[in-house]
């Protein structure tokens, strides 16, 4: 058999030629604009164009500093089926680390969304190789700046041809994407995604999750963030209705009115999302989920009563899953198997509450302190670490860091688990986020599941304080639902038939108005400690 290989340019090929006249839709606040695969192709072709006019070499990376729109859909294939590298940066990085993602990559070109040049304009100077801005403006007018060598994307691409001849000459080894991750200790990590990785990773998502040309994906994940999950190139992929919610994404009334209006039936979030969702739903939010199909929450554990509410009041069929930037991202997802449908609700509940079974294509193993693999009976605990053709093995120009996660051909992930008879694996904690009490071990994820089953309260990040007796004991940081109360004495006395030993009930309970996130909407535990040990960390 011919050695064909996987490239992201048989994705483009497919849509523009089989299914033109689907639709890609991008929301903005006083516009929607729509066009079709068919527009999609052509547009593609002279962003081509427009970077071989640039000087772009094959290899080279160009920076997007951009929303969920369709000109980032373009560059999303553009780039890569071009030949180049598709450096997306998360926007939402300190100013330093910004600075450090866009010199690290060594970009030659930034695309940057003109709701977000600010974020340029703050760094432009230190900047070492970037040569040439374009400012992606639905609009259609420039905005005020400073930066030289800035031009329209539009006006880039407009008077090139509607055609290219994309390279079949390109390794499927070769570079496609490039994200950073958001570090919680030193300077972000480069991550490369090959075009093999991406179409096999896609592949997956597919095959996992059942999707299809029939679906309409809503894309809440930002792209920015590890490769939007991969729904970009999975939808293209298979000609897929797109939609794009660029600044509307945390409007909450306009997301459900796109679920509504596109019938979209596949989408996919962080658990911070579907907080503010329920919270909308909760205060009468209109809404219509009748078309959706697949829900998808990663990134962090969604409350078990999060899922039942979801479920049971809103027929928001919503399942957990599990990845990271490593991972290009899918691991694991939380579907029961064929002949688990005559299990009680609860039995499915905890099956959907776990992050799931490994998906298609990749290995892992749980490993304990010594090395050797866990028992799989729910109970052991070990760390995850993972292998395939998704699954990064270096970081980008970072030997020593590399040398530290990647051994013997394994990810190790950080990330502390069990896995059930069945494989399903359910998050225990990150290995710097266990606490340690009295010589026994205490899952934070576990205490901040169980805290947010109460039903006032919206948010709970749970860090380790030093104590003098017994080692370490947990701090709980809570944040009630608006307009509801709730008291320190009110979170111990429920926790007190449902933690595992009494002495993992947390002594101090402080309310926030919010829990610091991190750039990608997790609980930025770093940041607690860090107002902790400064004594900022105080009570509403």
């Amino acid at each position: 058999m011919m050695d064909y290989a996987l490239l992201l340019r048989t994705f483009l090929l497919r849509s523009a030629r089989y299914f033109p006249k689907k639709e890609i839709v991008s929301v903005y606040p006083d516009s929607i604009f729509r066009y079709t695969y068919g527009d999609y192709y052509k547009r593609v072709c002279q962003l081509a164009h427009a970077l071989e006019s640039l000087g772009v070499k094959r290899g080279e990376r160009v920076a997007s500093v951009a929303l969920n729109d369709h000109r980032h859909l373009e560059l999303y294939l553009g780039v890569p089926c071009y030949g180049a590298v598709l450096h997306t940066v998360n926007f939402r990085l300190p100013q330093n680390h910004l600075v450090h993602v866009l010199n690290h990559a060594e970009d030659q070109v930034i695309f940057v969304d003109e709701d977000l040049l600010l974020f340029v304009e703050m760094v432009k100077d230190q900047l070492k190789t970037v040569r040439q801005f374009v400012v992606l403006s639905h609009t259609g007018k420039m905005p005020a700046t400073s930066i030289e060598n800035i031009v329209l994307y539009d006006d880039l691409i407009k008077d090139f041809p509607e055609d290219y001849d994309f390279p079949i000459d390109l390794k499927e080894t070769d570079p496609a994407l490039i994200c950073y991750t958001s570090a919680t200790t030193g300077d972000p990590k480069g991550v490369v995604y090959s075009h093999r990785a991406i179409v096999l990773h896609s592949y997956a998502v597919a095959t996992t999750f059942g999707a299809g040309e029939s679906d309409c994906i809503l894309h809440i994940v930002p792209m920015f963030h590890a490769n939007a999950w991969c729904g970009p190139f999975a939808g293209v992929g298979a000609g897929c209705k797109q939609v794009l919610p660029g600044r509307e994404v945390i409007n909450m009334e306009k997301l459900c009115a796109m679920i509504a209006q596109e019938k979209v039936t596949f989408t996919a979030g962080v658990p911070t999302i579907w907080m503010l969702l329920y919270d909308y739903l909760e205060k009468g939010g209109k809404h219509d989920f009748s078309s959706l199909r697949n829900i998808v929450s990663g990134g962090a554990a969604l409350p078990r009563n999060l899922l039942i509410e979801f479920t049971e009041k809103y027929n928001f069929p919503i399942k957990q899953a599990y990845g990271s930037t490593e991972t290009t991202p899918l691991v694991t997802a939380a579907i029961p198997k064929s002949y688990m449908t005559d299990l009680t609700d609860d039995e499915l509940y905890d099956i959907r509450c776990s992050v799931g079974l490994l998906v298609m294509g990749l290995e892992m193993k749980i490993v304990d302190d010594d090395g050797n693999e866990v028992a799989m009976d729910g109970k052991q605990w070990g760390e995850i670490c993972l292998r395939g053709p998704w699954i990064a093995n270096e970081y980008y120009k970072d030997p020593e860091r590399s040398a530290q996660t990647f051994i013997d051909g394994w990810f190790h992930t950080g990330d502390v688990a069990t896995i059930d008879e069945e494989g399903y694996v359910r998050l225990v904690d990150r290995t710097k986020d266990l606490i340690k009490s009295a010589g026994e071990w205490i899952s934070s994820v576990d205490l901040e599941n169980t805290i947010m089953a109460h039903p006032d309260v919206m948010e709970a990040a749970i860090i380790g304080v030093p104590h003098p007796k017994w080692q370490e004991r947990p701090l709980a940081c809570v944040t009630a639902y608006p307009g509801r109360t709730v008291s320190a004495d009110d979170i111990r006395e429920f926790l007190g038939d449902k933690v595992k030993a009494s002495w993992w009930i947390p002594g101090d309970v402080i309310f926030l108005p919010e829990i610091p996130k991190t750039s990608v909407g997790k609980f930025n535990k770093r940041e607690l400690r860090r107002l902790y040990a400064d004594g900022e960390l105080k009570s509403l």
